[in-house]
């Protein structure tokens, strides 16, 4: 027997697609505002700073490090554990107050009340970070292009170009929340975002498999009715995937540490606007590229 959250539903989603449209524009417009306005924070990973491995004598608390280093000034620190509660990996960024020559002298400044040995230290010059950032780009576009082809043998055409443009979606606004809020962008959270591309392309591969079913067997009818019975046949199957995947992505956002904060961060955003984009996004993409109208225009005609 197979669970369903809702069932028999008939909610005609195609009527409000204008809405639904006109409000992800907006953010969207938002989030190119904000990103040509203030950018992202990017993280160490993606800029210049330092990554400092410590082992201290006894165990000790993360606040009580990021403490010690705010009170020199020094605020967009990342602190998080390595194996045990002795060892720590710090993040730092590039500052006036240090630099290659006096790292050590200033860390023994800042944590001066306590016993440590340096185990690693790194500097992540902003040529290795423009390089990942660079990298990091092609990796979005070759998965893009990827799955524009696969849609495009899977279905058809322009199946590929409707499915583009809900991922697309999907990666705009939960980059834009990044740059609006400020958190940091690192490579846990471009690997969050190659994920929800890989989550919402299920999603919506799943509602455009029952629309092309829907289409063979409903194909006197018209496109608006195909799109909404398809959506409400796999509303119930959208939403138990994304309420236990967010089950999941909370729990590791609780529980997970600072290691996976971000992640967890970008992976709820890219859930729930990929569940969005799902039932309202790529059917009507379908819907305003004709797919299903050109789809009858091409049907032979019966004796």
């Amino acid at each position: 027997m197979s669970l369903k959250i809702i069932s028999n539903t008939n909610f005609n989603f195609l009527e409000q697609k204008r809405k639904a449209l006109l409000i992800s524009g907006l953010v969207i417009i938002l989030s190119f505002f904000s990103f040509f306005t203030q950018g992202l924070n990017y993280g160490i990973d993606f800029s210049s700073g330092y990554i400092v491995q410590l082992e201290f004598d006894e165990d000790i608390k993360i606040e009580q490090i990021k403490d010690s280093f705010a009170d020199k000034s020094v605020n967009n620190i990342t602190v998080q554990y390595y194996g045990s509660q002795k060892e720590v990996i710090i993040k730092l960024q590039e500052s006036t107050l240090y630099n290659q020559n006096n790292i050590n002298k200033f860390l023994s400044t800042v944590l001066a009340n306590s016993e440590y040995e340096i185990q690693k230290l790194d500097f992540v010059g902003s040529q290795i970070g423009s390089e990942l950032r660079t990298k990091g780009e092609w990796a979005m576009l070759v998965a893009i292009i990827s799955i524009l082809v696969y849609i495009g043998f899977r279905f058809e055409f322009l199946y590929g170009i409707g499915a583009i443009l809900a991922l697309i979606h999907d990666v705009l606004i939960t980059v834009g929340i990044f740059s609006l809020l400020q958190l940091q962008f690192d490579l846990s959270v471009l690997s969050a975002l190659l994920a929800v591309i890989g989550y919402s392309l299920n999603d919506t591969i799943v509602v455009y498999d029952r629309i092309r079913e829907n289409a063979n067997i409903m194909h006197a009818d018209n496109p608006e009715n195909i799109l909404n019975r398809s959506i409400n046949q796999t509303l119930s199957r959208t939403l138990i995937t994304s309420l236990t995947t967010l089950f999941v992505l909370f729990s590791l956002l609780l529980f997970g540490g600072i290691a996976v904060e971000y992640f967890s961060i970008a992976m709820i955003i890219g859930v729930l606007i990929g569940t969005f984009s799902s039932v309202y996004i790529a059917g009507a993409s379908l819907f305003f590229l004709k797919v299903l109208e050109k789809r009858e225009e091409n049907q032979p005609l019966s004796d």
